[in-house]
């Protein structure tokens, strides 16, 4: 990851989800048109992705092993008499326990090997058995590949892209292949003696098999060399490290991926060290290479090489000394690997810009370094973690708004422009968002499914090839099973189509005051609005909801009924179905102005006693009388989020952190506020004495 070398000695694991049910069923029976004779056949992998009481979310890939098809019914019945509500990239229709599963406009054709894949949410009560048996179009699954008789109209829709591999030498079909991907992180490019060194385990095979089936085609193996090597000028890699990260590049090719192996933080390591010291490390870099071009010389075209990751240097003249470096270094790559022969003459090569930036500057760099190599086999990557405010939840970046989004844009036209217009295909081989360093609650959810929702679509649209950046905090690495599994459909999603969304996925209902409408603004994305759910139940236009334009209410009258009892906190679950894509969920939260009490601690230990009252926490400021900014990053009022404050909802406590006060002035009284979903401040006030703190409510 770009920069953040201290960060990843102390990456944070969020939990993952438990009680999650499983099964791989095998599936038959795809035809092409009405009145033909096609060999039919598939495979069906059905998932129960998240479970809880009363309600799960499921997932199901079709493979379709026989002739394409163009048009498509899946049909299974639940045998213990569960019922599929809201759902995405398909259209579901149920009779009893018997579930009919169509295709939508975009995905009815399949090519033979193809995959097409959808999600819904269902609800249980006493199990949830997963289904036993799939009939496709007709025809019941046997896990053979036959003849059946059809019974499908087909929906004419465009031919998809055939997912035969691409043709040796074609990097821009081959890197297009490799969408989308996913990046092995904190394991072999650990800095540690071994791949468990920052709390990842073992890798698997199972593991691999478990990544293959969420849908990646490419999966991105860092690996940090500087302690498995002996010392000069030879240089030698251990034998062991190398043995272990080929066998488990060897079932990754197995399975199926392309797989991407790179120097990873070497980089900071001593590769930093150029300017002052080059013929050392140079010298290094590329004995290294040297060993490793000759050690996958005649691996499969699927093996992908990459040159260093986010490439840096310390103590150098500037940027056109730094860009002169890489450059070096690129070409010193290029030449060990093609001249080592074998499959290493074609193979595909990726190059970065310095510090893997999109920045116009960086690309302009790159792409001279690609014109002097003049290969056709070479690509560009870049990395991407979004406009750093929002990223980081800092300086009032708590939404996913027209400043994140131009970030975005701007970006990827550059990388756009300065290669794939030109012939260049360009790997996004990092890509998230730098809060989930810490967890993946640091940006709020809603707006966090938007950022990854338009990414994936902007992406798309540019053509540019996307590697999730995981180190463990999104897919278990023993339970395989996503830790945010609504933030994993919505990034799957975006992989093929647009979701709707709205400006917020909270409705804020104040339990101090009577009741009344409350309004959305709704993100149609090119989707239509099709009407509001709660569980299985369809709300009712006109009474429960309006919607007019782009505005949803939700009217005081529904709001009365869900709100309940008026409990502190979210009363009810809502979502919003549009014609493609994932639901949008709206929780129907009771609220009251949240309560702040006066505490004294110390810099290292200060919690704010809070009665949030069913409200959350977005962003906190802090002013010393003059209205500058206290603590961290004084140039802005708004300090991070999790860095400098954190809030405890269960410990009823806001946590005003060491690093907050190691940056406060001594006797000053700092002004907090802080800043709540529901658009409720509260203001509290704390004075740092030498390393004891006093906090007021006035």
């Amino acid at each position: 990851m770009a920069d953040r070398q201290g960060m990843s000695r102390r990456r944070w694991w969020v939990g993952l989800i438990t009680g999650i049910v499983s099964a791989v069923l095998v599936a038959t029976g795809l035809v092409s048109a009405p009145g033909a004779s096609a060999a039919a056949g598939c495979r069906v992998s059905y998932t129960v992705a998240n479970q809880w009481q009363g309600g799960f979310t499921a997932n199901v890939e079709v493979t379709n092993l026989g002739d394409a098809v163009n048009g498509w019914r899946l049909v299974w019945t639940f045998p213990s008499g569960q019922r599929a509500t809201d759902a995405w990239n398909a259209t579901i229709t149920s009779s009893g326990s018997q579930v009919t599963a169509a295709n939508v406009g975009y995905n009815a054709a399949i090519a033979t090997n193809g995959k097409v894949s959808f999600g819904f949410n269902g609800s249980w009560s006493g199990t949830n058995t997963s289904p036993s048996s799939f009939a496709l179009n007709g025809t019941t699954c046997d896990g053979g590949v036959g003849t059946p008789t059809p019974t499908v109209t087909p929906t004419p829709t465009v031919t998809p892209t055939p997912t035969t591999s691409p043709r040796p030498g074609d990097a821009m079909a081959q890197v297009a292949a490799m969408q989308p991907g996913w990046n092995l992180g904190n394991t072999f490019d650990a800095t540690g003696s071994d791949e468990t060194s920052w709390g990842n385990p073992r890798v698997t095979q199972a593991l691999l098999d478990n990544l293959r089936a969420q849908g990646f085609n490419s999966i991105r193996i860092p690996v940090t060399w500087g302690q498995h090597h002996g010392a000069a000028p030879t240089y030698t890699i251990d034998p062991a490290w190398l043995s272990r990260v080929r066998e488990v590049v060897d079932w990754a090719l197995a399975d199926g991926f392309y797989v991407m192996i790179n120097i990873h933080h070497d980089s900071w390591q001593w590769i930093a060290n150029m300017p002052g010291d080059r013929t050392n490390v140079l010298n290094r870099y590329n004995a290294l290479w040297t060993q490793l071009a000759t050690a996958f010389r005649d691996a499969p075209a699927k093996l992908v090489l990459e040159s260093v990751n986010e490439p840096q240097f310390t103590g150098g003249s500037g940027d056109a000394q730094n860009a002169q470096l890489l450059h070096e270094l690129n070409t010193s790559f290029h030449r060990i690997v093609r001249q080592s022969g074998g499959g290493n003459a074609t193979r595909l090569l990726v190059l970065p810009t310095l510090h893997t930036s999109s920045d116009q500057p960086r690309l302009d760099e790159l792409t001279t370094t690609f014109t002097q190599l003049n290969d056709p086999n070479l690509a560009a990557t870049v990395h991407y973690y979004g406009y750093w405010p929002f990223s980081v939840n800092v300086a009032g970046g708590t939404r996913f708004d027209a400043t994140v989004q131009q970030d975005l844009v701007s970006a990827f036209d550059r990388v756009y422009n300065a290669f794939i217009a030109r012939g260049i295909p360009v790997i996004l081989g990092e890509y998230g968002l730098l809060g989930f360093d810490r967890h993946t609650g640091t940006i709020e959810q809603g707006e966090k499914l938007k950022f990854f929702e338009f990414f994936g679509y902007y992406a798309r649209t540019k053509r540019i090839t996307t590697m999730l950046w995981d180190n463990g905090q999104h897919f278990g690495r023993t339970t395989y099973q996503w830790s945010d599994p609504e933030l994993w459909a919505q990034i799957k999603s975006s992989w093929t189509t647009r979701s709707g969304t709205a400006s917020s996925d909270q409705v804020y209902v104040a339990k101090s005051s009577a009741i009344t409408g409350k309004t959305l603004t709704l993100n149609l994305n090119g989707t239509t609005f099709q009407g509001l759910r709660q569980g299985s139940t369809n709300l009712v236009n006109g009474t429960d909801y309006t919607v007019s334009g782009s505005t949803l209410t939700l009217t005081a009258a529904a709001l009365t009924r869900l709100t309940g009892s008026r409990a502190y906190g979210v009363n009810a679950t809502l979502h919003a179905r549009f014609s493609q894509g994932v639901p949008w969920r709206i929780d129907v939260i009771t609220y009251d102005r949240p309560v702040l009490s006066n505490a004294t601690g110390t810099t290292a230990s200060f919690t704010v006693p809070t009665q949030f009252r069913g409200d959350q926490l977005a962003t906190m400021e802090a002013k010393y009388a003059d209205g500058s900014g206290a603590g961290p990053h004084n140039w802005t009022t708004f300090k991070e989020f999790d860095v400098t404050f954190a809030p405890n909802y269960t410990g009823n406590v806001i946590t005003l952190k060491p690093e907050f006060f190691a940056e406060v002035n001594d006797g000053a009284r700092v002004t907090l506020t802080f800043h709540f979903w529901s658009g409720t401040t509260v203001t509290y006030y704390v004075t740092r004495t030498g390393s004891s703190v006093t906090g007021t409510t006035s």
